[in-house]
């Protein structure tokens, strides 16, 4: 006879396949519930209530990104790349901050471009922009934070990216720049990207069998992904809104001058979990008495050293490149809070 039995996965292999974020969105309230029964279904309560409040600009904004990657607008950003440095900055910074791609989705389009030529100055616009902002990030942020946060982060994003690519094509014979690439680009996969921006977009795509697929894997997609992320977000929210004292948030991050700013910039770096679980998180810190520029200034020098943007960056430069990527993003993090801060 032979051997029905089937073994079972061993512990690490299991711990590995599981989506540890789905165990942090169990945990929390599992872990209120024994420390501090009564606030257990208030704290799950806000969660749901707000990502129902969310839910709108989640669907508007799944179904958009959907449309984008099943017509192949996408392709479109390959224009940015084209023509004089000076107009490819200002195109690839505007891109950077209106595309609706993942830093992991644009490193095979980035190593092409600089293999072809493309100057180091447009590809840093587009790095320090991209990770900042994009159509279903815009929704969300608008959704919570309001439309004038979600403007200015949007113009904040495109001007970051615009001085970083003129501080490169300034910079550009200086020891940090020249030669910038790696001998052999460290090209991952993490977000299943390959060999994006060809072709043509196609408007009319529900004829074509590939591109409904593609449409419907987009919302498999990232339905899941802003759920999930959203949902531990304002579980985090409400952790903070009831057990860190308002008064620590103000005295630390509140007040006015280039303290708060400085510190909401240095925070936002450990503290980002990704653009669209931020927002929730900053909500909670305005709350609590978070100085409006230090929002700014936590939202942008998070979105940009955030793992997967640093990574796109890393995976194709030299170090030196990387921390002058690095150096790009808190001074316009600062700069971008400071401006904030002041007409808010």
């Amino acid at each position: 006879m032979s051997d029905t039995t089937q073994t079972l996965p061993s512990l690490p292999a299991l711990w590995r396949r599981t989506d540890k974020v789905w165990l942090l969105i169990a945990a929390i309230p599992a872990s209120v519930a024994l420390f501090d029964p009564p606030q257990a279904w208030p704290t799950f309560e806000f969660a749901i209530g707000a990502l129902g409040h969310t839910a709108p600009f989640i669907i508007f904004a799944v179904l958009a990104v959907a449309l984008l990657k099943a017509t192949g607008a996408e392709n479109l950003l390959a224009r940015a790349f084209e023509g004089r440095e000076v107009r490819m900055i200002f195109l690839a910074a505007a891109a950077g901050g209106l595309s609706p791609f993942c830093s992991c989705e644009v490193i095979p389009f980035i190593a092409a471009m600089l293999a072809l030529g493309a100057p180091l100055s447009a590809v840093m616009a587009f790095w320090l922009a991209s990770p900042l902002m994009d159509p279903a990030m815009f929704l969300i942020t608008s959704g919570t934070l309001g439309w004038d946060f979600a403007i200015a982060k949007t113009v904040s994003a495109i001007a970051l990216g615009l001085m970083g690519g003129f501080g490169v094509r300034l910079l550009a014979n200086s020891p940090v720049f020249t030669d910038p690439l790696r001998e052999k680009p460290k090209i991952g996969d993490c977000c299943g990207a390959q060999k994006p921006f060809s072709g043509k977009p196609v408007w009319k795509f529900w004829p074509d069998p590939a591109r409904r697929a593609a449409f419907w894997a987009s919302i498999r997609e990232n339905g899941p992904f802003l759920f999930k992320w959203l949902l531990l977000a304002y579980l985090l929210e409400a952790l903070m809104l009831e057990y860190v004292p308002a008064e620590a948030i103000a005295q630390l991050l509140g007040g006015e001058g280039i303290r708060p700013i400085l510190l909401g910039a240095i925070v936002g770096a450990p503290a980002y979990l990704n653009g669209y679980a931020a927002v929730p998180l900053i909500d909670a810190l305005l709350q609590q008495g978070m100085a409006d520029g230090a929002a700014m200034s936590f939202a942008l020098a998070g979105g940009v050293s955030c793992i997967p943007a640093a990574v796109a960056v890393w995976a194709l430069v030299k170090p030196r490149v990387f921390f002058g990527y690095l150096g790009f993003a808190m001074l316009g993090a600062l700069l971008a809070g400071l401006a904030w801060g002041a007409i808010a």
